[in-house]
């Protein structure tokens, strides 16, 4: 039995379901949304959790969004409605939604309420628990975004830097290695920073989520890990939900166990449109483009609780999809507003097999400030875009007339920039079962170390292959005396 769901006889030990004094029952049911009639005095306040009790069904959660009357509530429910009677029983929890939290969610995957939905055991009915809406961290008890986190990955590192307690947003579609990415990712916080991982599943499709599970379970990383889903199969409501639940488990050990969390989510426009689907089931006006009118503030209930704490702090990785590639979209705009980095995911680098596929020149970084990675790694990186935009203006003039049409000066560039490109490839660790190269993390002083050499003309006399797929530069360099 679900921790959440208790049973109707241990409600009735304290109070009778029929008395009305201390029980609320089901008035209507519309797919996700279900209307709770209470007795006046006893009407719950938006954000508290309700549970319907039918005797002989599983319990369902719902959570207030609105007050119809002095007794109606309309509640959002977070689990499967289907088999609900008008007149079922139900109990106020008297708060917002509580789960589980802490060691025992290790290694687990979790559903918005915090249930094992792995085929493993329960989790412990001793577990430590916390509400899934919370305040986000006073400013008081912050620290400043100045730390970098060093992904070991030369092309984030080096064009798009990311600090301990930032936000930062993968932009890409299918196949172009955000999966993979991600769990490099959640390899680099365990490894590197002692730091455990959340991944909170947006909509996911089952066979995405079992697939992401069998990889870090065959990968090893599935230990420092917490995998939270709400899958698209589920109701509105408990994909709209799933980041908050993601949030609390990642805030637990930021507060109270000072560990570094790196949090992903995939995918936040999933979480937006879940919003919109919640909004017209609520029976709300749409805003522009059919988006829901509490857009923003539903985006930065989110974003806000991202902060790094005084003793730790949680990272944020989220992947969002640009519907149409319209970066001006409304939910663009919203996510983009409260973000500090932004990794654009190349399909046409993916195609040549430049992993990974990130885009040099349409990624950036808020973080990229002389104050927070210094003048020099700012001016390399100003440097490397200029070169890699010079050979992008010519590639047409390549494809028509060749390398040997261009000018000396360009040709130089072209050789240059085509070195530093792959370059900026490199083998993963969670790949090596699959590709057989051993993976390659590069610390930023290497990386900055091998871009400025290559600018300056050592690798020049190299062949290309020599610079593909490799960690630092004197590797490349090692390789070509083979």
């Amino acid at each position: 039995m679900p921790l959440l769901t208790p049973t109707l006889s241990a409600l009735t030990s304290t109070h009778d379901p029929a008395d009305l004094s201390h029980c609320g029952r089901v008035y209507t049911v519309r797919a996700g949304v279900v209307e709770v009639r209470f007795p006046p005095e006893a009407l719950p306040a938006l954000g508290t959790a309700l549970e319907v009790c039918t005797p002989g069904e599983a319990t369902v959660t719902l959570e207030v969004q609105s007050q119809i009357d002095e007794r109606t509530v309309r509640a959002v429910a977070l689990e499967e409605t289907q088999g609900l009677a008008r007149g079922a029983p139900v109990r106020s929890l008297g708060g917002p939604l509580t789960v589980p939290v802490g060691d025992a969610l290790l290694g687990r995957l979790v559903n918005v309420l915090g249930q094992a939905c792995d085929g493993g055991a329960p989790i412990p009915a001793d577990t430590p628990r916390r509400p899934i809406h919370c305040p986000p961290l006073p400013l008081a008890q912050r620290r400043a975004v100045a730390e970098v986190f060093e992904t070991g990955i030369k092309v984030i590192d080096l064009l798009t830097p990311m600090a301990l307690g930032s936000k930062a947003a993968m932009f890409g579609g299918a196949g172009v290695g955000k999966t993979v990415l991600v769990m490099e990712l959640i390899h680099v916080m365990a490894q590197t920073y002692q730091g455990l991982s959340v991944f909170a599943g947006v909509g996911e499709r089952t066979r995405e989520g079992h697939e992401l599970l069998l990889d870090m379970r065959n990968s090893g990383m599935l230990a420092n890990s917490i995998l939270v889903y709400g899958q698209m199969n589920e109701t509105a409501g408990a994909r709209w939900r799933t980041p908050l639940t993601a949030l609390a488990l990642a805030e637990y050990f930021r507060d109270e166990q000072h560990r570094n969390v790196l949090l992903l989510m995939d995918n936040v426009f999933r979480f937006v449109q879940a919003g919109a689907e919640v909004s017209g089931l609520l029976g709300r006006l749409p805003s522009r483009v059919g988006y829901q009118p509490t857009l923003a503030s539903e985006v930065a209930a989110v974003q806000e609780r991202i902060a790094c704490g005084e003793h730790a702090s949680v990272t944020a990785i989220e992947a969002v999809y640009v519907p149409a590639d319209d970066f001006t979209d409304p939910a663009v705009t919203a996510i983009a507003a409260h973000l500090d980095s932004r990794v654009v995911l190349s399909r046409a680098l993916a195609a040549e097999g430049m992993y990974p596929a990130v885009d040099p020149l349409a990624s950036q970084s808020r973080l990229l400030d002389p104050a927070i990675v210094g003048q020099a790694h700012c001016d390399l990186a100003r440097e490397v875009r200029e070169v890699l935009a010079r050979y992008r203006e010519l590639q047409d003039i390549i494809a028509l007339l060749g390398v040997a049409e261009l000018s000396a000066e360009d040709q130089l560039r072209v050789q240059r920039a085509r070195r530093l490109q792959r370059f900026l490839t490199q083998p993963f660790s969670v790949t090596e079962a699959f590709t057989g190269q051993a993976g390659r993390q590069v610390a930023l002083k290497d990386t900055l170390a091998g871009c400025r050499a290559l600018l300056d003309g050592a690798g020049d006399d190299f062949p290309e292959s020599a610079f593909y797929m490799v960690g630092t530069l004197d590797e490349a360099l090692a390789r070509t005396s083979e």
